[in-house]
Parts: C-alpha cells; sequence; structure tokens
C-alpha cells in the first residue's frame, strides 16, 4: 500500500477520472431518483392547465458533491504521490466496487490510496487494517475520514513454508470464523467489527511482505478466504496484490483456490469466494473445488 514514485502521471490520470465518473454516476442516479419521486408524487393533471402543475422544490444540497469525494479529488489533484498500484490494477478493483457499492469493503493495509478506496466505495463502509501503528496516525492526521485500525502480526516470511503444511490440516480447513479457529493461520485478535461484519469484498495489499523478517500476508490471506466461505449467502470479491512474489502466489492459489480466480492483471489477481455455508456441496467437498471442465 505504500507509494513508489514511478508512473505519477499515468496512475494519478486514472485516479481522477475514476473519481470524476464516480461522481457523475453519483449524481446520474441522484437526478434520475429525484425524477422519479417527483413523478410518483405529482397527480394525475391531464385535465388542469399546464401552468398549474408545480414541481416540489429541491433542497441546494440535493446534488452537492458529498465531502470525501470532493476531498479525494483535491488530494489526488494536487499530490504528486501516486499509488503502488498500476493502472490496469486499480482498473480491475475499481469495475468490481462500480457494480458492489455501496458494499462492506475491507482492506488490509493503508496508504495514500486509501482516500481513493473509501471514495469509490462512497455510501458503505470502508475499514483498513494497517500493522505500522505510526503510519496509520500520520494517515489519520491526513484523512481523518478513513476508519482504520492498528493490527499485529505473530507470523514470519520464513515461516511460510512451515505454514503451508499447517494450512492443509483439518483444523484450518474446516470452514469457521476465523476469531475462534484453532487454526494457526486464522487471526483471531483483530477488532470486532472486522468478525461481525459480512464482507462484500476484501483487498489483502498488507502486511509488509518483501523481506524475510517481515509479518508476511500468509495469515491475512487465509483469514480473507476463510470470511468469505463463512458468510451466510452471496459471494466475497477478494484480492491480492504483489503475487509476483512466492508467499502472495502461493498462499493466494492454496487458501483462495485457483478454481476461484476471476482475473489477473499484473502484480494483481482476483478471486470471487462463495459462501460454503450456503452451498452444501462446497461444504462436503474438498477444500479447493476442482476447476469446472471446459464445455
Amino acid at each position: 500500500m505504500r507509494p513508489k514514485p514511478h508512473r505519477v502521471f499515468n496512475s494519478k490520470l486514472l485516479i481522477l477520472v475514476l473519481l470524476v465518473a464516480f461522481f457523475l454516476l453519483f449524481v446520474l442516479r441522484s437526478n434520475l431518483s429525484t425524477s422519479k419521486n417527483i413523478q410518483e408524487d405529482t397527480p394525475n393533471v391531464t385535465s388542469q392547465p399546464s401552468h398549474s402543475v408545480k414541481t416540489p422544490n429541491c433542497s441546494p444540497s440535493c446534488n452537492k458533491i458529498p465531502v470525501s469525494l470532493s476531498q479525494a479529488l483535491i488530494h489526488y489533484s494536487t499530490s504528486t504521490i501516486t499509488p503502488q498500484q498500476t493502472l490496469k490494477e486499480i482498473s480491475v478493483s475499481a469495475r468490481v466496487l462500480e457494480k458492489k457499492s455501496p458494499c462492506n469493503f475491507l482492506v488490509f493495509g493503508l496508504g495514500h490510496d486509501s482516500l481513493m478506496w473509501s471514495a469509490l466505495n462512497y455510501g458503505g463502509r470502508t475499514v483498513f487494517l494497517e500493522e505500522d501503528e505510526a503510519w496509520m496516525e500520520q494517515i489519520r492526521r491526513r484523512f481523518p475520514t478513513v476508519e482504520s485500525y492498528h493490527v499485529r502480526y505473530d507470523s514470519k516470511v520464513n515461516e511460510a513454508e512451515n505454514l503451508m503444511e499447517v494450512g492443509r490440516g483439518e483444523e484450518c480447513t474446516a470452514v469457521g470464523e476465523p476469531r475462534y479457529s484453532v487454526c494457526q493461520l486464522a487471526l483471531k485478535g483483530l477488532p470486532s467489527v472486522v468478525y461481525e461484519t459480512e464482507w462484500d469484498v476484501i483487498m489483502v495489499d498488507a502486511p509488509t511482505g518483501y523481506y524475510e523478517d517481515a509479518p508476511g500476508r500468509m495469515s491475512a490471506i487465509y483469514t480473507a478466504g476463510m470470511m468469505g466461505r463463512n458468510r451466510e449467502s452471496g459471494e466475497t470479491d477478494v484480492f491480492v496484490h504483489d503475487v509476483n512474489r512466492v508467499v502472495e502466489d502461493n498462499f493466494s492459489k492454496a487458501f483462495l483456490c485457483e478454481s476461484f480466480i476471476k482475473k489477473q492483471e499484473g502484480r494483481l489477481r482476483h478471486f470471487t469466494i462463495p459462501s460454503f455455508r450456503d452451498n452444501p456441496h462446497l461444504l462436503d467437498g474438498p477444500f479447493c473445488p476442482p476447476p469446472p471442465l471446459p464445455s
């Protein structure tokens, strides 16, 4: 989630286009809703003179741009710091949010792109989980409307091979709430809001995973997959960034399942995890169902 200095112009342009498009969609929906309400509330006046028809007054705030969107537009139009993800990578997640928002969106990681994700999920709840408390406080001061929580990870990248073996055990393949799981991979110390919310979209772009003693994303990936499996019904879109690295590549395939891959763009891999509780045939089958046979 931390920014890199390259691709400044292209990334900034994409973010501005996405936010402006989102704002225009918001205004269009507002106008359509207002127009529909006017039609429903206006009586049949075909026999009345046209000048007798009165349109209900709309307050000046009807189509006013929301504060969160205006902050995002101002920030990204004036900042030289852009998100780490590429144009095409951001577009994959943005298209899903366009269909699902307003929704519940959980993001592992907090950075300069956080304001963008919150704005693209306008009207929904977007929660960020960050390992670096000092960094989180810095972002909070800059973007006070962003909801974030500090979390700690007990794992390390150099334990990934052992954790992969652990994850194949029965205690880890059983579908259940991560908070009460006995699986070593399950994150059990997250804020209560994380466990009490059914997340429609989850982005795993943290914790740090580029050196041996870093926490790595093993547990975050496993927990995201288990949250998707354990939801009451529906599907959870899960994105994993940096799948060019061994841990992100292997753990996402093992615990989010290759058969659930929807798309990969650059270093971003998109999975759609169905509810296992709502699909008994999945609950009774293997942890990762085989891919469908070609038609």
